[in-house]
């Protein structure tokens, strides 16, 4: 049974005097005055086919209340669970109930329960607020991109290869926990020896020796794995359903993994971007080029933001799109949250070209300017010379707003695991910043 807020509240929740403590009294505020937002987070509480009967849970107002506390203070599950029995103002936002304590697993269970739906929900309705009290009107906006990495290391044919060894042994180490009798062979030592050994080796006719042998050694323990699975006695019961569920899920990616590098070290095949699995542990990952920049496994995001600095929107992207094709999308999803189109919008250089500003003019924006005109004239995007200044000059604003999200709310590397969680995560990061920045232009 789970409650969703704390029906008595707590007349010893004080806030310090201190500037955060002041930051989070005003962000819980706002908090306090839609309160009907809980719903939403109660909703994605509640698991299918549980009933709401048994041990009181966490009040779903309290769990929300922990994971923006969490973005915000940029906190892992282990110092959460600290600071909120050791500070008084993280309980006073918090909103625990008397006497609790939650340990990291409650919270981690708990806080990845809610969906990145709800917080994009959460999201519109504090642009909602922004707009009631003139924050913020979405008249003039501006659209940029980054990339937020995976949970993953630096990919290596190898690497990958030595990681689906040691997964494989894993499970069959499980199997015959639960009564698999096969006869099988633990080679996560000589995988992990000839990755190694390709790591160190120079010159390409060495390193496919020891990718030859370490193909073998993936081969084999797939088909112990294979054995395991089809002998696996039916008493095992729900654990056993649980073990074959993870291996329907490993072994189609093991078997890419194997294809893949037979691909590209043995027959020198160049493979797309698109058809490459960067991870066994986060297959949705992408491989994202910017420009000449390093090369990052991730997302890539696509943000707009208005004067305000708010983040008026956010998409988390499939592959990695040119900037040109997503900023007509970007426009009308301002337009149908907004239900009109903004009078001006700065874009990067990236997203320039001649369809795209035709598009945009149509759609009722009366100047559209590029940071690079890209053979664009001037006069064809704004009205003048000096707009097009004010414009191009306002959209590099936006690079200190992704600054700070990457550097103080997390949004350089998600830290949880899966796509769903990905975005969750990116989502809630976004309502953390955006809630602390409405907060101060409130008190402003």
């Amino acid at each position: 049974m789970r409650q969703e807020r704390t029906v008595q509240a707590n007349v010893f929740d004080l806030f310090a005097e201190h500037e955060i403590g002041r930051e989070l009294k005003a962000m819980s505020q706002w908090l306090d005055e839609h309160r009907d937002l809980l719903g939403l987070v109660a909703q994605d509480l509640r698991r299918h086919g549980v009933k709401e009967t048994g041990r009181e849970g966490l009040p779903a107002e309290a769990v929300l209340r922990c994971a923006l506390l969490k973005q915000h203070r940029q906190l892992s599950y282990e110092e959460l669970a600290f600071h909120l029995e050791d500070s008084a103002s993280f309980r006073a936002f918090a909103r625990l109930p008397w006497g609790w304590n939650p340990k990291k697993s409650v919270l981690h269970k708990t806080i990845s329960a809610i969906r990145a739906q709800t917080f994009e929900e959460i999201n519109r309705v504090l642009l909602a607020s922004a707009k009631r009290e003139t924050l913020e009107n979405g008249k003039v906006v501006r659209v940029d991109s980054t990339v937020t990495a995976s949970l993953i290391h630096e990919p290596s044919d190898s690497s990958l290869l030595w990681d689906c060894v040691r997964v494989m042994v894993r499970l069959l180490q499980q199997a015959a926990s639960l009564g698999s009798a096969i006869s099988w062979h633990d080679h996560c030592r000589a995988a992990k020896k000839r990755s190694r050994a390709i790591q160190f080796t120079r010159g390409r006719p060495k390193r496919i020796k020891y990718y030859r042998e370490l193909l073998r050694i993936t081969r084999t323990t797939l088909s112990y794995l294979q054995q395991a699975s089809e002998q696996l006695p039916l008493t095992a019961g729900p654990a056993g359903e649980l073990w074959q569920a993870q291996v329907r899920h490993y072994k189609p990616l093991i078997e890419r993994i194997i294809a893949q590098t037979e691909r590209r070290v043995l027959a020198g095949e160049a493979v797309p971007a698109g058809d490459k699995l960067v991870s066994l542990f986060e297959p949705h990952a992408d491989i994202i080029v910017k420009g000449s920049r390093d090369v990052e496994y991730g997302h890539k995001i696509n943000l707009t933001t208005g004067t305000s600095g708010l983040i008026l929107d956010l998409v988390v992207e499939t592959g990695n799109p040119a900037d040109s094709e997503r900023l007509l999308p970007m426009l009308e999803r301002h337009i149908g949250i907004w239900g009109e189109a903004p009078r001006q919008a700065a874009a990067d250089g990236g997203y320039a070209s001649r369809d795209n500003l035709s598009r945009a003019k149509a759609w009722g924006i009366c100047d559209m300017a590029f940071h690079k005109k890209c053979g664009l004239r001037i006069e064809d995007m704004v009205k003048s010379r000096w707009v097009y200044r004010k414009l191009r000059n306002f959209r590099a604003g936006i690079e200190a707003g992704i600054s700070c999200l990457k550097r103080a709310y997390g949004l350089g590397r998600c830290t949880w695991r899966g796509l769903d969680h990905f975005k969750a995560y990116v989502w809630s990061s976004v309502v953390a910043y955006n809630l602390a920045l409405f907060a101060r232009l409130r008190s402003n």
